[in-house]
């Protein structure tokens, strides 16, 4: 989506926002999920915190930091709001439960073991997520 697409999804992207983000206590908390909401949808290859600020006016790079990593709101209620609105879309049939790990060198750092990776299929030397 580019710009142009994204300003004219603006009324629709409000309702969606104020219905997702309702549990989040502060306005300005919820304006902070309206603005990394549409630059997610924007076009562009990364989609990090650094990259997606310039992509809008609105964007501000240590808010969105803030919003994303800071900020005091629980999570778990707007993940639920989402998958009520997503699953009837989409409708899943199942589930699939896979392990997240990554290889690693070395026994030092936290939550590194000998254990199964999934990215390298094979027992080996990872870090759990």
């Amino acid at each position: 989506m580019d710009m142009r697409q994204v300003d004219g999804m603006r009324a629709e992207s409000a309702r969606f926002v104020a219905d997702v983000f309702a549990s989040v206590p502060r306005r300005e908390q919820r304006a902070k999920g309206d603005c990394y909401l549409r630059m997610l949808i924007l076009d562009g290859r990364r989609k990090s915190i650094a990259a997606m600020p310039g992509r809008l006016p609105d964007g501000d790079e240590q808010n969105l930091q803030q919003f994303v990593n800071q900020s005091p709101w629980d999570p778990q209620p707007v993940r639920q709001r989402i998958a009520k609105r997503v699953v009837p879309l989409i409708g899943p049939d199942a589930g699939v439960v896979d392990d997240v790990s990554f290889a690693q060198d070395g026994r030092m750092s936290v939550a590194v073991a000998h254990q199964y990776c999934g990215a390298l299929g094979k027992q080996a030397t990872a870090r759990s997520r």
